[in-house]
């Protein structure tokens, strides 16, 4: 589907806000590419546009439950197979979800930075088709120092797993300046 189609058909605008079409066409054409964008200027839209739009799964790296809770509730609402894999979900919710997604029976899948470096789900990651790897508040990353979330500085090693899917780091411009 043509990604303004999906723009109308799940969010119901008829045009992108300035740079979003722009990112989710590097994205698609398998460019890493970074989202800078204002707070509330559309970010996630970057990486789920073009999620819906590729065959496979976006993996989508967030720092905070709440969060994932909220972006998994919002796409299920829009009709969009999404799940999140927390800390505090019981193991079978675990594997159904991690099951869904090597199945080809989600379309996003949200986890914790943290999450990334368990070996079983490295292992379940090699049999997920990944189209994007989103890493969502990139600037966890470095904003708060290396030692407020050591695991986002492991984000890169998942490259070695997903080799073919670009990434794409978002940050609110905001805190830039």
């Amino acid at each position: 589907m043509e990604i303004r189609n999906i723009l109308v058909k799940y969010w119901g605008y008829s045009s992108f806000r300035p740079m979003q079409e722009d990112i989710i066409r590097s994205v698609m054409g398998g460019k890493d590419t970074l989202a800078l964008l204002p707070t509330g200027g559309g970010k996630s839209i970057c990486y789920q546009v073009p999620g819906l739009a590729m065959e496979g799964l976006c993996l989508v790296v967030t720092p905070l439950i709440a969060l994932m809770k909220d972006q998994v509730e919002n796409l299920k609402n829009r009709g969009i197979k999404a799940a999140a894999i927390h800390s505090g979900m019981h193991k079978r919710e675990i594997e159904t979800a991690i099951s869904n997604s090597i199945f080809g029976n989600l379309k996003f899948l949200y986890v914790s930075p943290e999450r990334l470096q368990s070996s079983s789900f490295r292992e379940n990651l090699q049999r997920m088709n990944i189209n994007i790897l989103a890493v969502d508040e990139a600037h966890c990353i470095s904003q708060w120092g290396y030692d407020f979330r050591p695991s986002y500085l492991n984000i890169a090693d998942i490259r070695k797993i997903v080799m073919n899917a670009p990434i794409l780091p978002s940050q609110p411009l905001l805190l830039l300046q």
